[in-house]
Order: structure tokens, then C-alpha cells, then sequence
């Protein structure tokens, strides 16, 4: 038989467990299990040690009980894919598997792993027969099938309904199911309760499954770990003993002095909370798109604009947009509760407006990019078609290395169907998988390549390390995140490195009007989204000359 083999992101080889390694692994975790109960521990298993799994995994793992002593046992659960299984031998090394700019997580998980011995990982599904509560970070995402319109597509629950499945056959009908995951409002009820009472029926079982849901708020960056652990939840269960339960569970792994939990009747309300959560923070920012265009076209900072306005208490949440909307759960999580309207609860009138043009406008925002840096090059006579272009900054937001919907992506890819060169630098990031992987990365298929024509040679797009490498010979710098290292860059030094003049693009209110004059001074182009005062401002360089 051939040996297959998992990859980490650093290039290991971790060779997929053969059959015969099931039993050995189950009963290494069940030893290591009655060893945690005869200790009163609690045993948690987390299915799904990605972003949002293995980050509750080490909040778990860590908690104390009111005597300062271990309370829970945690096994971190993952499927033996080629994509995932390295995690797991990565995992029991004291590791994690998610690299993080928060310096909370990796000692946390080398605490727990190593010294505490109150975390392990297996892909063994036997292991959730020893489960007092399952933790469910299985993720449901949202395929879009064409870009900016969010109504061609569809909820991607199989992989959800599958691991409920096979938790169903295993599970204690006491252990709680805690559905961590931010799904179509109605699924713990309509999906998840049927598939488990089901299996239940078939093992015999009488008893209804405890079902709870309470959605994580988690953050990439410096409070990533703060973000589960300190943070107001909201939870709910299917019935009074799954709420009390949850509660229970909940009160003893997080911060819930400080942040007081919100307790609601039923999951769909904590479902829909999630949703519309998000989908009114993407609200606000599609809206600002179009005060975005018409400042550029009418002569107005934008940015100026919104500070002018932030200074009242009422408006202070005010945002600028910036080159789309990424991370992984604005961009797609209104098109969960417009599809589980017609697809879960059975609807077919058209009742969502404003949260479909929502997630359409953020989806195509960072389009809007390459026609600036287009324009800005046609104003220093230089066609777009093979410049040289350097994308600075590649992640979603600031000071993190996060790619997920990142608008840059769309940047890129843009910009090289119009037959531009580029290159890309992120102080955050090794490597950009959408590119590097886009056939295989986010998932087989769905890579945003199949939107845009030329874009084989993006596998071939690497992170450029050095600065001054990325910068020399450019012809137009995007910039592109508003990362800590690209906010003081001087434009003297950056026309020195760069070997002479070239378009700037500011997608994040990164240039103030000093910058931007001394820029033009300096023989250069600047656009900006939002940004339509710079013309009055190269204007007035213009006169001095």
C-alpha cells in the first residue's frame, strides 16, 4: 500500500495513519482518559483544530476550576485528510498549529500539552464515545458560485452534517454537543437535532441529544486568544437542560465575570444573532463604498469626512472601508441567513434587500483598486499592460497574517488578467496559499482564479521578503493593509529605493496631505479610495513649479 502523506505549511511530511493505527491511537486516548477522570476532570473533545478550534481547545485546556486546579481534559480532534492531519503529531509536540502574532498562544499550548497534560490531539472519531461535551468547529461555509452576487450560491453544510453524523453513532446520550461553528439560523434545530435523534433511534437510545449553540467571536491579531476567552457569548440550547448545561460549561472555561453571558430561548436566535451581527457591520461598510466614489469623483477626503463625523459619540463606529471586506465571516455570513430563508425554512418570497447588496458591493470593492492604479499610470503615460506592480500588504487587516477573502486578492488577480507584473511583500506572511495552492486552496474548485482569465502564473507568486527587493524597478505601489510597518513611510526614501518615480495608491487613508504633496513634488502619481481631494493637491504642486 502506498504511504500517503500531510504537509504542513513548513514543508513536513507527516505519513497518514494505516488502518491497524486506529485501535492503538483509541486506546492510547482512553488511558490517558481514565487517568483524567480518576483526577474529576471533565473530558472535552473539540472537533476541528483549525482557526477557531484549536485557540477554544487551549482556553479549555487551561481553565481552572475555583481551586486553581485543572478542570478539563481536552482531546483536539481532526479528520486524517492530506489537507489536516499534520496538525494532530504537530499538536502533541506542544505546537500550534495556527501561526499567531497573539504571544498568548504558543506558550498556552506548550503549558497544556507538555507541563499540564490537560490537551491532546487524536483523528481517531472513537475518542468521542469518552466525551462529557462536544465542542463542534467544523466550518460551514458559504460557495459562491460568481462574484457580486451572493444569491448564486449555496451553504456548504456536508461537511457539518457529516461530522454530526459520525459524532451521532459515538457519542453519549449525556454528553452535551456544543455548536460552536456560525451557521445557517435553524441548523442545530432542523439539521443537527435530526441527524442526531436519528442515530440516537437506531442505538437505541430514547433520550433527546443535548444540542447548545453559542458562536464564537474570534479575532486574528495580538488578542486572539482574549478574543474566545475574555469576550461576551451568547449561548442557547434546545431545551432547559442543554441551556443549563451549556451555561455550566461555559461559566467554567471563559471569562464570564467580566463578560457576562447572554442566554437566549432558542438556538436559531443565537444563529440568527451571529448573522445579523455581522451582516450589519458589512452593512455600514457597503454603505461607505459608494460615499467612497463619489468623493473620488467630487473632490472630497473621505477620511477627513469620517473623522469629522466619529467625533460624535452617536456616529463613533463610522468606518472607512478600505480595498474590500476579508476574514472569514463578513463576506459570507449574510448569504447563510438569506439562504436558510428559503433552503431550511421553506420561503419562497424575496424578502432580503440590503444584506445580499451588502456582501456584493464588499465582494467587488477591491476591483475598483486596479482602475485607479490604471488610471494613475495612464497619467504618468505608462500602460498597465506589463507594469510592474507592488502589492504592500496581502492580509485582511493590520498586524495580521490572515489571506482569508483578503481584498488584496482580488487586487492581484485583477490586475493581472489587465497584464500586469506582480509582486507582492507582507511583514505577516510566508506564503499566500490562495495563490501558491489556487488549485487546491481554499477547497478544489473554489479558488477565486476561476473569475478571472491569465491567472496560471500566480502559483508562481511568492511573499517578497526584503523591502527594498519588492520596492526596486516598481512602476506603482498599492498600498494595500494598513500594517504598523507601512504606515511612516517616507516618500523620499521610497523613490530612492525604488530607483525613480511611480504610481501610488492609497486604499486605506495611509498617505496624509503631506505625503501626498511631497509625492507629486517628487515627480510621482497618487490615487486613493475616497481620496478626491489629491488632484487639488497636485494641482497646487503644479502652480509652484
Amino acid at each position: 500500500m502506498r504511504t500517503e502523506y500531510s504537509v504542513s505549511p513548513d514543508g513536513v511530511k507527516f505519513p497518514l495513519p494505516k488502518p491497524e493505527a486506529y485501535r492503538k491511537e483509541f486506546n492510547r486516548v482512553k488511558k490517558e482518559v481514565e487517568k483524567q477522570k480518576k483526577l474529576g476532570r471533565e473530558i472535552v473533545v473539540v472537533m476541528g483544530v483549525g482557526f477557531v478550534g484549536v485557540a477554544m481547545a487551549a482556553v479549555v485546556a487551561d481553565s481552572v476550576d475555583k481551586k486553581e486546579k485543572p478542570a478539563k481534559f481536552v482531546i483536539g480532534m481532526q479528520r486524517p485528510s492530506l489537507r489536516s492531519y499534520w496538525k494532530i503529531p504537530v499538536l502533541n509536540k506542544g505546537i500550534s498549529p495556527v501561526v499567531s502574532e497573539d504571544k498568548e498562544l504558543e506558550p498556552m499550548i506548550k503549558r497544556c500539552v507538555l507541563d499540564k497534560k490537560t490537551l491532546t490531539a487524536t483523528f481517531t472519531y472513537d475518542a468521542l464515545s469518552l466525551a462529557d461535551v462536544v465542542v463542534v468547529d467544523i466550518q460551514c461555509d458559504y460557495q459562491k458560485e460568481s462574484l457580486g452576487n451572493i444569491r448564486n450560491g449555496h451553504a456548504d453544510m456536508s461537511p457539518l452534517e457529516a461530522s454530526l453524523g459520525i459524532m451521532a453513532e459515538h457519542i453519549s446520550p449525556d454528553a452535551l454537543v456544543l455548536i460552536e461553528t456560525t451557521v445557517a439560523p435553524g441548523t442545530t434545530e432542523q439539521i443537527a437535532y435530526p441527524i442526531i435523534k436519528k442515530a440516537f433511534a437506531r442505538r437505541g437510545i430514547k433520550s433527546d441529544p443535548l444540542l447548545a449553540h453559542s458562536f464564537e467571536r474570534v479575532m486574528p491579531g495580538k488578542n486572539y486568544v482574549s478574543s474566545i476567552r475574555d469576550f461576551w457569548r451568547v449561548c442557547s440550547g434546545i431545551n432547559k437542560k442543554a441551556r443549563e448545561r451549556v451555561v455550566t460549561f461555559l461559566d467554567g472555561v471563559i471569562n464570564t465575570k467580566d463578560y457576562p453571558l447572554t442566554v437566549l430561548d432558542k438556538p436559531i436566535e443565537s444563529e440568527t444573532a451571529k448573522i445579523v451581527e455581522n451582516s450589519f457591520r458589512a452593512t455600514i461598510l457597503a454603505f461607505m463604498d459608494e460615499w467612497s466614489l463619489f468623493s473620488e469623483r467630487n473632490g472630497v477626503d473621505l477620511l477627513k469626512v469620517i473623522n469629522s463625523i466619529k467625533v460624535r459619540p452617536t456616529h463613533s463606529n463610522i468606518i472607512f472601508p478600505g480595498p474590500g471586506i476579508g476574514g472569514y465571516c463578513l463576506p459570507k455570513d449574510g448569504g447563510l441567513g438569506v439562504w436558510a430563508y428559503r433552503h431550511i425554512h421553506g420561503f419562497e418570497d424575496d424578502i432580503f434587500k440590503i444584506t445580499p447588496l451588502a456582501v456584493n458591493i464588499n465582494d467587488t470593492r477591491s476591483l475598483h483598486v486596479a482602475q485607479l492604479t490604471r488610471d494613475a499610470l495612464r497619467n504618468m503615460n505608462r500602460p498597465i499592460a506589463a507594469a510592474d506592480i507592488l502589492v504592500l500588504g496581502a492580509s485582511y487587516r493590520e498586524d495580521v497574517g490572515d489571506t482569508r477573502y483578503s481584498g488584496s486578492e482580488l487586487i492581484v488577480r485583477r490586475l493581472t488578467e489587465m497584464g500586469a507584473e506582480l509582486r507582492v511583500h507582507d511583514p505577516y506572511l510566508k506564503h499566500w496559499w490562495e495563490f501558491e495552492k489556487q488549485d487546491s486552496y481554499p477547497a478544489k474548485g473554489h479558488s477565486l482564479a476561476r473569475f478571472f482569465r491569465n491567472q496560471e502564473k500566480l502559483r508562481n507568486l511568492k511573499m517578497e521578503k526584503d523591502f527594498g527587493k519588492a520596492l526596486k524597478g516598481a512602476d506603482a505601489v498599492i498600498l494595500a493593509v494598513r500594517h504598523k510597518q507601512y504606515m511612516d513611510l517616507s516618500p523620499d526614501e521610497m523613490v530612492r529605493k525604488a530607483g525613480g518615480t511611480f504610481a501610488v495608491i492609497d486604499c486605506f487613508g495611509i498617505l496624509d496631505d503631506a505625503n501626498i504633496r511631497r509625492y507629486f513634488e517628487l515627480g510621482c502619481e497618487v490615487k486613493g479610495l475616497g481620496r478626491g481631494h489629491v488632484w487639488r493637491i497636485k494641482n497646487e504642486v503644479r502652480k509652484q513649479r
